[in-house]
């Protein structure tokens, strides 16, 4: 063999030597990488479509959901979760705060006759559990204790707003929806529907509904006819502005100034109408005297007051 193919020769082994050692320094990282870009690879497949990432994390997901929803539903009725002191009971005129209202064991409505894809109508939950639902219409007096009453006795209670009666009162209903009370629907002008057409009664639902989302950031999902009245038209227009249920009421109680006394009989579930004659009640009594007025009666035939949007 010549010199020079003796050099060549040596040259080529001394190249495959050096590609053979690279190869084996290189290799590891690249195994590395490999496997991180896989992971990569499972990890975005696994967001895509969660069945991939395997039964676990499919679970951790439903517990996170599940976790968050529970975390919502402690700050919606969070008001209800501190004792109310006896102090503070009788601050109030009661002899004693209310008792805590259980936990719901249904979250569906006793409907009145409707039909498929109607709300139904409700005056009443079916349950066994002594608890009455304290409901408002808009026409009450804005006493700015009431906000103090229903903030420091953590009053679970429902407002059912109409535009018109409102006026300049939004503010006075925002700070009670900031101190746990629920604000719905009353329609914009508080007319007798029955007496509407289809179109003039969804313009009424669905108009509060806008200014109500407008005003408050949310959408009502109950919805009380005024006067209590509907017919089949406003069971449509109700669907159609996203109501879930229309609350009418099976109890009515007063906020008058006359003396205590036992009151209507109450029943479990029953849907209550605190109704006010005016911007005061005959004897000169404010809203939260009124008030509390009602809520002795209640305790006194042994029932506490549950929030009904957490039946509904």
């Amino acid at each position: 063999m010549s010199r020079a193919h003796r050099l060549l020769a040596g040259l080529l082994a001394a190249g495959a030597l050096a590609l053979t050692g690279c190869a084996q320094s290189v290799d590891p990282i690249e195994r590395l990488g490999r496997k991180a870009a896989q992971k990569v690879e499972e990890r975005r497949a696994a967001r895509a479509e969660p069945g991939l990432a395997g039964p676990g994390a499919h679970q951790s997901a439903e517990r996170r959901k599940a976790g968050a929803h529970q975390s919502a539903e402690r700050r919606k009725s969070g008001f209800r979760e501190r004792a109310v002191s006896t102090a503070t009971a009788r601050r109030w005129g009661l002899d004693a705060p209310l008792a805590p209202a259980p936990k719901p064991r249904l979250r569906r409505a006793h409907a009145m006759p409707g039909g498929p894809g109607l709300p139904p109508v409700v005056d009443r939950v079916p349950t066994k559990d002594k608890v009455v639902f304290l409901t408002f219409d808009d026409a009450v007096e804005r006493d700015p204790r009431f906000v103090r009453m229903v903030r420091e006795l953590k009053l679970p209670v429902s407002v059912f707003l109409t535009d018109r009666v409102l006026g300049p009162g939004y503010a006075h209903f925002g700070e009670l929806r900031a101190v746990g009370a629920t604000v719905q629907n009353h329609t914009l002008d508080h007319p007798y529907l029955p007496g509407l057409s289809y179109e003039g009664q969804r313009w009424e639902i669905c108009g509060q509904q806008d200014k109500l989302k407008q005003r408050f950031g949310i959408r009502p999902r109950l919805f009380r006819p005024p006067y209590g009245e509907y017919d089949d038209d406003t069971l449509r227009a109700a669907a159609d502005c996203g109501i879930a249920a229309v609350v009418r009421w099976r109890t009515t109680l007063r906020l008058d100034g006359h003396p205590d006394a036992d009151g209507p009989e109450l029943a479990p579930g029953d849907i209550v109408l605190a109704q006010h004659p005016g911007p005061a009640d005959p004897d000169g009594a404010s809203l939260t005297e009124a008030t509390a007025r009602l809520l002795r009666t209640i305790q006194a035939q042994g029932y506490t007051v549950a929030r009904l949007e957490d039946y509904l």
